[in-house]
């Protein structure tokens, strides 16, 4: 049972119903019914996650690649969960998936792997002039900022899952790290 009760409509002022749902699906999902118990931080949350998906200069492939790597690096299964369905919609294989859920890089291509190592570097707070040099030689400054917002923003977002001990939404079950 999760820690703090999920909100529903009645919970939250008219204008941010819809903000307990999921954009893609249209359902509500137990992430933002949760933080629904503060319907302002809510609306700053979903603002925020919605520029970094339209906003961060990453193709969704490569979004959907960095916030799995980091879901499988802080070991948040409910984000990995959710992320999976999103990638695949994105066009990227199980195969590739459970490639990253072993912390596999090796078997992506190198452009991925210098990715989502710089991505890990930033969950773990690694960062050095190394691994900076290595990707601001594939991304501009742009592009690295929205990568190290994605990393962090979906390293934070776990740790406050896991605050909240959130469940999968209705029967589903987790996909597994490797979700063949």
């Amino acid at each position: 049972m999760a820690r703090v009760p999920y909100a529903d409509a009645s919970d939250v002022p008219d204008e941010h119903e819809d903000l307990l749902r999921s954009s893609l699906q249209g359902k509500p999902m137990h992430v933002y019914e949760s933080i629904g118990n503060n319907p302002e931080v809510l609306v700053g949350l979903r603002s925020f996650f919605g520029s970094l998906w339209s906003d961060s200069g990453l193709t969704d492939r490569e979004r959907e690649l960095v916030i799995l790597a980091v879901a499988a690096e802080v070991g948040n299964r409910y984000e990995w969960h959710q992320h999976v369905n999103i990638a695949r919609d994105a066009g990227i294989d199980d195969e590739d998936i459970a490639a990253v859920g072993r912390g596999d890089l090796a078997s992506l291509d190198d452009d991925e792997d210098t990715l989502l190592e710089y991505a890990l570097a930033v969950a773990r707070n690694e960062v050095d002039g190394v691994v900076h040099a290595e990707i601001a030689a594939l991304y501009d400054d742009d592009a690295i900022v929205g990568i190290a917002a994605i990393a962090g923003a979906y390293g934070a977002l776990g740790q406050m899952i896991d605050a909240f001990d959130l469940e999968l939404e209705g029967d589903a079950s987790f996909h597994g790290w490797d979700p063949r």
